[in-house]
């Protein structure tokens, strides 16, 4: 009786156990009936041969794909192109029409008057006030122009490079001389210093060149200093510095293409410069002397012309504008990839005023 009474307390104290009969515990592996569960498999592993599927760029790099980008310039670099290809076509040109550069021809060129013929199929672009072939007159013109802005704007940055280099790295003294030297040639008249020179050299086109090159290179040099003068306090010129390199080779090695950038550009935008300033030297008698065809010439021939002739201004100026918009347009399209930010700052700029404009209103008629 004693031995029921316990079996009975204790099945009573036992806790039910409240998971379904079926439910395995934790731990225990139950077999069931169906199919196994289908094996998952590891996923592959890279291969260490494998390349990378995002590829690092470069600032050059990127400058390019911005240019790419820009129609504007797209269609300017076109256009320089076939001005290139237009002026080494020159010689070309002269021998498919049969008409020298400086060739005169009285009896089809010239109106019994003595003026210029106007465009036709024998002279494309008419004639000028000697009866020489305008188109091919234009074509040599080209590649004088071309030539002088593409020599003076080299030996510009060449020159303005070393001094920007050796003022922003040295400093003291050094810097202080060539400062002073960068303000002076930059206040001197270069017309008025290329009329006295012309006037003991007489004119050419080496004088041409060095004129510009000589009043050109203070303002690459001003740039190049200042760029020198944050980019010698950085930490890999340090190291540099503490391993024994040469001051030479960390102006040329570490800093020189860190301001490459800001070259290019100014470069890019100083040969339509040049080209203008060949244009005024020649139209003023101070560039290449006649009879080698220039644009600068052939429009100061054709002053006395303008009203009969209106071909002979218009094709030589037509020239030369399309020529410098050209290089302007590229130059833009340079500065903008090299410094994208630049175009963002000139878009918010106006807004930032308007906003200005606004507040201070705002102030005005609240103090009122």
């Amino acid at each position: 009786m004693s031995q029921e009474t316990s079996n009975t307390g204790e099945a009573r104290a036992r806790p039910q156990d409240p998971r379904p009969q079926d439910q395995p515990l934790s731990g225990v592996t139950i077999a069931t009936e169906g199919p196994p569960p289908p094996e998952v498999s590891a996923p592959p592993q890279a291969s260490a041969d494998a390349e990378p599927e995002i590829a690092g760029r470069g600032p050059w790099r990127l400058a390019w794909e911005r240019l790419r980008r820009d129609r504007v310039a797209m269609i300017s670099f076109a256009v320089i192109i076939g001005i290139i290809l237009f002026a080494l076509a020159a010689p070309l040109i002269a021998a498919l029409t049969g008409h020298p550069p400086n060739e005169q021809f009285r009896d089809n060129g010239l109106t019994p008057d003595g003026l210029p013929v106007p465009p036709s199929s024998t002279f494309w672009f008419g004639t000028d006030d000697l009866g020489r072939d305008l188109f091919v007159r234009i074509a040599y013109g080209a590649r004088i122009s071309l030539l002088v802005g593409v020599i003076a704007t080299g030996l510009t940055v060449i020159v303005g490079v070393v001094v920007g280099l050796a003022a922003g790295y040295f400093g003291g003294v050094i810097d202080t001389i060539l400062a002073r030297t960068v303000d002076v040639v930059l206040s001197f008249p270069f017309i008025l210093f290329a009329l006295m020179l012309v006037e003991i050299t007489g004119p050419s086109l080496e004088v041409e060149i060095f004129v510009i090159a000589m009043f050109s290179w203070a303002s690459v040099a001003r740039i190049v200093r200042g760029q020198t003068l944050s980019i010698r306090e950085k930490e890999y010129v340090e190291a540099a510095r503490s391993l024994g390199a040469t001051n030479s080779r960390i102006m040329f090695i570490d800093v020189l293409p860190n301001v490459m950038a800001q070259v290019i550009v100014y470069a890019s935008l100083l040969i339509p410069t040049v080209i203008i300033i060949d244009a005024t030297l020649s139209f003023l008698g101070l560039g290449t002397p006649p009879p080698t065809a220039t644009w600068g010439n052939m429009l100061n021939d054709s002053i006395a012309y303008y009203r009969v002739a209106w071909w002979f201004i218009v094709f030589p100026g037509m020239a030369l504008l399309t020529t410098t918009v050209a290089f302007n347009l590229f130059g833009d399209g340079v500065r903008d990839a090299f410094d994208p930010g630049a175009e963002r700052r000139l878009q918010v700029s106006p807004a930032r005023e308007e906003a200005t404009d606004v507040a201070e209103g705002v102030v005005e008629v609240t103090e009122g």
